[in-house]
């Protein structure tokens, strides 16, 4: 196993002294990005049996925010936005990468045309490490990177003209770990014995690279790309399974493969455990802000999404509200949390902020905010809207037999159609583009979408349906088109 990495007791006072005198200077940056974790997986939101003490622990000592939203119900736009600080319609990334260029196909018979399919993010946009290497700092990727075509059609691959190196990152190392990803087809790892987890090279170089890091005077940003907890959903620890048999009440809907689910959130949790071990024992844990979110809402076939709404690929709160958490020693108050809202957009700018640049440099093209003041001043809430926009159609195999309806803890793939969505305030509304019907809610009192307010408030209806149109228009949105 790799954790723990042991460091001598002489090494850790001298890195301590180091720390202490770094105390003013720009932090340390790491990044925890885990793929398609719901917002209600963690038990500090509130999960009645996963069990996830490291991301726990990291809440408890950090900032937790409530209202976290990615700003793609699926990975690439998702990603892409991330990295760049920009909406996925000023992108033009919105779905999910493909093999080759062409329109999206989908099986059975849909009204509109989606836009084209978008491979790759283009090298000309700036990037997070490309915000932070003028500021001084090392730049490392490690994990899941999606933002490229599949190169040489083997999917998740980097390509060598548009994968982490080409996008700002020092450091990268192509490395699926011990996710299914990585196993041969048909072929399994032995089970693991009791007590034990998967020793995982993705973590193994994350957790390697903190720890050369150590003591020195140079800053780095560490983006650290969990492949955890996307499908394939298979457990070599047997064992955990076997206690999670316990666990989750035998009324559950889709019991088993929720139990699979419950084993590899709590494997995902220890990875995490091992980057904060790592970090901790490096001496720079109190000059390290580590900020820690999933790239989307969670599959509906595996987990709850309830309170929430929908799940991955629709905009729904369950496919779009995140776990997102903050940790700073000293600069966030340890067990505090935020209940403004924050998208995975403001991550550029927040992070370019804390490390002495411009955090509202280029209004024009980013559409993010830094969020720092989120753990600067108690009663931070910015008067801001946020914009989601996915002009696609989901799922693309086995569409026309999937459910129309979208409600809470289906757990089944439901039909997505082309869609966007506006939040401001409490008031969020989705506006469908099939024939363009609106649906308002108040979020402050309906969590779950419930109560369609357009038809009792068409003033707010009609006025957030023209911001966000307005909104879209300005950053060229493409649209979803009649055949």
């Amino acid at each position: 196993m790799i954790r723990p990495i042991q460091t001598c007791l002489l090494t850790t006072i001298v890195f301590s002294l180091i720390g202490d005198a770094r105390a003013n200077d720009p932090p340390n940056i790491v990044f925890l990005l885990v793929d398609d974790l719901a917002w209600s997986d963690l038990g500090c939101y509130g999960h009645p049996y996963h069990r996830t003490p490291n991301i726990d622990k990291l809440a408890a000592e950090g900032l937790r925010f409530t209202h976290g939203y990615s700003p793609a119900p699926i990975c690439s736009a998702s990603r892409a936005s991330i990295l760049t600080g920009k909406t996925p319609a000023r992108l033009q990334f919105e779905f999910v990468t493909k093999n080759e260029p062409g329109f999206q196909k989908t099986e059975g018979d849909v009204p509109l045309q989606s836009p084209p399919l978008t491979l790759n993010l283009p090298t000309k946009e700036i990037t997070i490490p490309e915000g932070l290497k003028p500021l001084g700092y090392k730049t490392a990727f490690f994990g899941k990177w999606h933002v490229n075509q599949h190169y040489k059609r083997r999917y998740l691959a980097w390509h060598p003209e548009y994968g982490p190196r080409q996008q700002g990152f020092e450091f990268a190392e192509e490395d699926f770990g011990d996710h299914p990803y990585a196993w041969q087809k048909g072929r399994t790892p032995a089970d693991l014995s009791e007590g034990e987890f998967p020793s995982d090279s993705m973590i193994g170089r994350t957790a390697e690279f903190i720890q050369r890091q150590a003591g020195s005077r140079q800053p780095y940003f560490l983006m650290a790309s969990s492949f955890y907890v996307h499908t394939p959903v298979k457990n070599r620890c047997r064992w955990l399974v076997d206690q999670y048999e316990e666990r989750v009440p035998p009324d559950s809907p889709n019991r088993e493969k929720r139990i699979e689910y419950a084993a590899f959130v709590e494997t995902l949790d220890h990875h995490v455990g091992t980057i904060l071990d790592a970090i901790d024992e490096s001496g720079e844990g109190d000059n390290t802000l580590v900020f820690f979110m999933s790239d989307n809402g969670g599959h509906p076939e595996f987990c709850s999404n309830a309170p929430l709404r929908g799940s991955k690929w629709n905009l729904y709160e369950g496919g779009i509200r995140v776990p997102m958490i903050a940790r700073w020693p000293g600069r966030i108050q340890a067990g505090s949390t935020n209940d403004s809202p924050v998208i995975g957009y403001d991550l550029l700018p927040t992070f370019v902020d804390v490390a002495g640049g411009d955090g509202a440099a280029d209004r024009a093209t980013i559409d993010g905010i830094s969020v720092r003041g989120a753990w600067q001043k108690t009663d931070w809430n910015p008067d801001r809207t946020l914009i989601w926009h996915f002009p696609y159609y989901h799922p693309e195999r086995g569409f026309a037999a999937a459910p129309t309806s979208i409600g809470v803890d289906d757990f089944v793939t439901s039909q997505t159609r082309p869609q966007s969505a506006i939040r401001r305030g409490s008031y969020k509304l989705i506006q469908f583009a099939e024939d363009d019907h609106v649906e308002l809610y108040e979020l402050s009192t309906d969590v779950s979408e419930q109560n369609d307010l357009s038809a009792r408030r068409p003033e707010v209806a009609e006025r957030l349906r023209g911001e966000l149109d307005r909104r879209l228009d300005l950053v060229e949105a493409r649209r979803a088109v009649p055949r």
